[in-house]
């Protein structure tokens, strides 16, 4: 897809704007406090346009989108609606505990109610999981929507790849976060969120139009619907993947992590999570960040119609082109398959395909098919589809390489799939914006990657600034040197971010959204049951903390190991029931004599909003009313 000169003036202006506002807004950004937390003084619509533009990145529009282009469907929306309800428990009950704190990080809480310890743990945790997974994960996932686009043309001398446009991405969110740290991001954001959600209504509709317009027999439709409506066809086609409900064996979303395993990375997330939660600790009050929390969850019910339908949409358009784009992505398992092929006895590796790569490419299936039974010693069993037959077969290699020293056993290779299902939302854009919108929805695409990774760099730099350089490394820092600190932070992150995101192109991460949440896991549940149990059982000793957060990830690894079946949302209700019940037992045994005392800042009112509890309300019913509608 080529540029104009008018799309290249657009995309261009907007970048700079965008950058230019965030340097503008934040020029004396010159202590912890102004940089970290933009002075304690946003107002609730920033608050409540900042918190969608960090949380809606690419990780959705690629993801989430791609999810909702496989058989996940709408039930993907999950994340999205029960998101809206989550804010609202988080404006009411977390948010007035950590604002009367006075923190700058969700970790330091821990130490006023835990211990110092509990406070380090929690803070490498996160820095871990923003470096190597989050971060990461987004440059990817812009970069990726870039490549899928433009890929092999030239911009500025250089041709537009993955490691390009990588790079370009992760240089233009840290320009501005440097220069002016929460109140960059959040003056950003109001222009990059706004632009979000128009550029996704703008797809909708195109989507709609182009598959109102389609051939009924080119997207599998009877002839007789040749005059039918654009909605008409979409609930035609889409029939089984217009509900919430999906079967409680799903790997993805089971209908039981709807009852519990769901709310535990939305909690996590919205209510713990420092890149989302430094847009609260910034508000000027409490009844500020209450109105703000709640503005952004009446917005998040309108998320999944400019995401996630478009996402089932484009599989109903470029089905056939996801395949190419997967052909694409194989190439290289291809490659070592045809030279294991060559010498098979003495290949030590064993290959893996998805149902629509043995849908799509039968003949190749049935060839990597024998030549996994050849290694196992075993015939596959004819009564199971191809897919599920040589999963049989793995397992069969996966236990008989447990008798077998480590230079001996047979290694899996990464999966081979039919669809690249990520390039949904780019396919769209690439098919379907005309010359002349194609700048401003490169401009978009590129606005919610830097928004999210801005917030993620902030919020990565505010914790390895307050929570372990001032603690550990520097304690008599002054005020210059705390911000010149999160300054270089931001720098390094962005770079080490820039240098993993080729590397998630591998299709054995199985999905950038997939990717993000399964490893958020070996966090996020023992981070939830800490502060919960904490702020409810007023007598649980320190070493709880400790505990809890410890436990979490050594149960979660062992969960994935030893019940591979299990699906990472019931994994997650497991760890955080067993973290309870540990910090329950120790609570029994060795309560403290008197509750511990938190310390109650002056700074800000703390007033409760009325008003935003009405709306919060509001938000809830028509929440429960979308879940009615779509069941």
């Amino acid at each position: 897809m080529q540029l104009n000169p008018f799309d290249l003036i657009v995309f261009v202006g907007f970048i700079v704007t965008v950058v230019t506002v965030g340097v503008m807004m934040s020029r004396d950004e010159k202590d912890s406090e102004s940089y970290f937390l933009a002075g304690r003084g946003l107002s609730w619509w920033l608050i409540g346009f900042s918190l969608i533009a960090a949380n809606i990145s690419t990780e959705q529009f690629v993801g989430m989108s791609g999810s909702a282009a496989d058989y996940v469907g709408l039930a993907i929306a999950s994340y999205e609606w029960m998101a809206a309800i989550t804010l609202v428990v988080v404006a009411f009950f977390f948010l007035p505990k950590f604002l009367r704190a006075g923190i700058y990080t969700i970790p330091e809480f821990l130490e006023y109610r835990y211990s110092a310890a509990a406070r380090t743990i929690m803070s490498v945790f996160m820095m871990i999981i923003y470096v190597f997974v989050t971060i990461a994960a987004v440059i990817y996932s812009g970069a990726l929507t870039v490549d899928t686009i433009f890929g092999g043309q030239t911009f500025l001398g250089l041709e537009v790849n993955l490691v390009t446009a990588s790079w370009a991405i992760g240089l233009l969110a840290a320009i501005y976060v440097v220069s002016g740290g929460l109140k960059a991001c959040a003056w950003a954001d109001l222009l990059q969120g706004s632009a979000l959600i128009v550029g996704g209504a703008v797809v909708m509709v195109l989507a709609f139009r182009a598959l109102g317009m389609a051939d009924p027999a080119a997207v599998g439709l009877p002839a007789e619907m040749a005059g039918a409506g654009a909605v008409e066809k979409f609930r035609h086609l889409n029939a089984a993947k217009l509900h919430m409900v999906l079967p409680k064996t799903d790997l993805n979303i089971p209908w039981t992590a709807l009852v519990l395993g769901l709310w535990i990375p939305n909690f996590y997330y919205w209510g713990l999570n420092q890149y989302i939660t430094q847009r609260t600790l910034g508000a000027k009050s409490l009844a500020e960040g209450q109105k703000g929390v709640v503005f952004a969850a009446g917005l998040k019910l309108i998320i999944p119609f400019v995401i996630v339908i478009p996402g089932i949409i484009a599989f109903n358009l470029y089905k056939d082109q996801m395949a190419e784009e997967a052909i694409k992505s194989n190439q290289p398992i291809v490659e070592s398959f045809e030279e294991a092929q060559g010498s098979p006895g003495s290949a030590r590796v064993a290959f893996r395909f998805d149902g629509d790569f043995a849908k799509l490419h039968a003949e190749q299936a049935a060839d990597i098919l024998a030549f996994n039974a050849a290694l196992a010693g075993t015939t596959p069993d004819t009564g199971l589809p191809p897919a599920e037959a040589n999963a049989a077969l793995l397992d069969v290699i996966a236990a008989a390489n447990e008798n077998l020293p480590r230079e001996e056993r047979i290694e899996e290779e990464t999966a081979l799939i039919g669809r690249k299902y990520d390039s949904a939302f780019a396919l769209l854009i690439k098919h379907l914006i005309p010359t002349g919108l194609r700048g401003f929805m490169l401009a978009a695409i590129l606005g919610a990657v830097m928004s999210s990774l801005a917030s993620m760099l902030n919020a990565a730099s505010t914790i390895f600034t307050m929570d372990l350089f001032k603690e550990y490394i520097y304690k008599g820092a002054s005020q210059a040197t705390l911000v010149r600190v999160g300054r270089i932070g931001v720098a390094a992150f962005a770079a080490v971010g820039c240098i993993m995101s080729p590397l998630l192109d591998n299709p054995a991460f199985g999905g950038i959204f997939k990717y993000i949440q399964e490893f958020q896991g070996f966090i996020s549940p023992g981070i939830l049951a800490v502060f919960v149990f904490g702020l409810l059982v007023h007598k649980a000793p320190a070493i709880c903390g400790v505990v809890g957060l410890v436990v979490n990830p050594i149960i979660y690894g062992l969960l994935k190991v030893l019940a591979p079946n299990l699906a990472f949302l019931d994994r997650m209700a497991v760890c955080f029931f067993v973290v309870l019940g540990l910090m329950a037992l120790i609570t029994f045994l060795k309560p403290l004599e008197k509750p511990v005392e938190l310390p109650v800042q002056t700074r800000i009112a703390l007033e409760s909003s009325p008003g935003a509890k009405m709306a919060g309300i509001a938000v809830v019913v028509v929440t429960l009313v979308l879940y009615g509608v779509f069941w």
